[in-house]
């Protein structure tokens, strides 16, 4: 039977921090070519059908949210009794010709909506129609899955991930077959109990916040003492930076050789294929940037997401942190630009290694519920007021797997990931690895970046650049 399972500290608070401009969901694009399966097309039932059996691998994707009572504790992963596969898994076409715009509008105004938070969060969508898109055969279809970062990172994406696809092309299952037989929803516990294990997970958490802050405090000075000047660059302001974002998005990307970034990696002593990745999007916001003269005179700061988690973590929880990282779009020349980013993304590791990327972490985990709920707000306004920046955009560099990889048979051609964008950082890339490729995606503001298809040819020609130089 299923086991009552509580969020994290650290995963609440992507729940206390979003509002309604600026959810905190997460998602990945990935377009698939029908050829390969065994039958040579695919039914939309046969897809729900291989979703709905699947996610029996990976229960967090039949829970939802079961909020405290009087907020004095975080909430609950809870059984949804009324779970409902055809409301998580959806399906639309293109307009004709079906292009990449279209797609790229469409994946647009899918990201732009937020999910439900009396379900499991989160969706699938089939779109089919791909039938002009540049570079792909003609009857492709993309799958779009969205999730709430409380449940996707973590173990959640990887399972999702696992889940569904296959090293092989399968036959897909058959909406015919028995339905997934799953076991009865647990029921809730009651408020007195939910009061009672608030009241004494606030004692364990205080007590375990107080040992964390007093590990991390010492272990900050001496990080600040080996890399002087680490995490002490001004951070200027962009038109990514300046104002609130609406809750409307944009989406696009392009996708490179990995054989490629790998060669321009070797003609840099020490670079590392994150530290051309990052040189790729420095030279895109430079040019970007410069052609609407709001190109700062100092660099731009990167932040980028740190996976904790150790390999044989069990459960679905998210154990992130944030390194940052001078981009030196002050530095015209790529080859340049690129060596100072290998130096400056080496010092900011040393300094997260003498700290310990887990050590900072465990301190947003272990505050207490009613403390992270009542501030978290008022310090985001805040900070907001004081108009204070720590980076101006987010680089997730995400390694997939180098072999194909099919679902329901079909072949996956290509991955695109997407995330999300907050107020004063509303421009967030992704950067993901799979068989031989990696797609650099973007997922911004849609009043901060009205002409999405100008910055995905900035980061063609920054490649492109880049890739001269070496």
């Amino acid at each position: 039977m299923p086991t009552l399972k509580q969020l994290s500290g650290l995963d609440s608070l992507f729940l206390y921090a979003e509002n309604s401009r600026t959810p905190l969901e997460v998602g990945s694009l990935h377009i698939y070519d029908p050829s390969t399966s065994p039958r040579r097309g695919l039914r939309f039932k046969e897809v729900i059908a291989t979703i709905d059996q699947r996610l029996e691998q990976a229960g967090v994707f039949h829970r939802k949210i079961l909020e405290v009572p009087l907020s004095i504790d975080h909430p609950y992963w809870v059984d949804d009794e009324h779970f409902d596969i055809e409301y998580h898994v959806r399906h639309i076409a293109l307009p004709k010709p079906g292009d990449w715009r279209q797609l790229m509008i469409q994946v647009s105004r899918l990201r732009s909506r937020k999910l439900d938070k009396t379900r499991p969060l989160w969706v699938a969508s089939v779109i089919e129609g791909l039938d002009n898109v540049e570079g792909l055969p003609p009857g492709c279809f993309a799958l779009l899955f969205k999730m709430h970062h409380a449940t996707a990172a973590g173990a959640g994406g990887a399972a999702l991930q696992a889940a569904v696809h296959d090293l092989e092309p399968l036959e897909p299952a058959s909406p015919d077959s028995q339905a997934a037989v799953r076991d009865l929803p647990t029921a809730p516990p009651n408020v007195v109990e939910l009061l009672a294990r608030g009241a004494l997970n606030n004692i364990v958490k205080s007590t375990r916040l107080v040992v964390g802050l007093g590990q991390a405090i010492p272990r900050l000075i001496r990080a600040k003492l080996a890399t002087p000047g680490q995490g002490e660059e001004e951070v200027p302001s962009t038109l990514f930076n300046r104002d609130r974002v609406t809750a409307n998005r944009v989406i696009d990307g392009c996708q490179f050789d990995l054989a490629d970034l790998t060669a321009m990696a070797k003609s840099c002593d020490d670079a590392k294929i994150n530290d051309v990745a990052l040189a790729i999007v420095s030279g895109a916001l430079r040019s970007y940037l410069d052609g609407r003269d709001d190109l700062p005179d100092q660099t731009l700061i990167a932040a980028c997401p740190l996976n904790v988690r150790s390999d044989d973590a069990a459960d679905a929880d998210n154990m992130v942190s944030m390194m940052t990282t001078p981009l030196y779009t002050d530095i015209e020349d790529p080859l340049e630009r690129l060596s100072a980013i290998v130096a400056g993304t080496r010092r900011a590791k040393a300094f997260t290694d003498i700290v310990g990327a887990d050590t900072l972490t465990a301190i947003p985990m272990n505050v207490p519920a009613f403390v992270a709920r009542g501030l978290t707000q008022p310090l985001i306004s805040l900070a907001m007021h004081l108009d204070t920046l720590s980076f101006n955009t987010i680089v997730s560099n995400v390694a997939g797997i180098q072999q194909p990889m099919y679902f329901c048979g079909a072949k996956m051609v290509a991955v695109f990931g997407t995330g999300p964008v907050i107020d004063r950082a509303g421009l967030f890339h992704t950067v993901f690895s799979y068989n031989g490729k990696v797609t650099f995606t973007f997922t911004a503001c849609r009043e901060m970046m009205p002409d999405p298809a100008t910055y995905t040819e900035c980061l063609r020609t920054s490649f492109a650049e880049l890739r001269d130089s070496a």
